[in-house]
């Protein structure tokens, strides 16, 4: 399949996605995998970076992410009030 060639634009770079999540900190790649949403292995190394950088340890950046999660959950309408993972996990097992 060719494309259109005719362009004067910059084609954008894709990267591997796969590639960007394997290149995660260890507990950052365990965190994203039980996430309720999609985070991004760019906004997540954004947030690792930065908090790295501010002499975060490990625990309390996944902490962070943790409350950014919970907030973004009670922002959305569609969620049931009472509703978290703790409570999740409990009645699967």
């Amino acid at each position: 399949m060719t494309r259109n060639i005719s362009t004067t634009l910059r084609r954008r770079r894709r990267t591997d996605p796969m590639q960007a999540y394997d290149a995660l900190p260890r507990p950052l790649r365990a965190w994203m995998a039980q996430a309720a949403l999609p985070w991004s292995p760019a906004s997540c190394r954004r947030i690792w970076a930065k908090a790295r950088s501010e002499g975060e340890r490990a625990d309390d950046i996944l902490a962070r992410l943790a409350r950014a999660e919970q907030k973004a959950l009670s922002r959305d309408r569609l969620s049931l009030p009472g509703l978290s993972r703790a409570s999740l996990t409990q009645s699967k097992g």
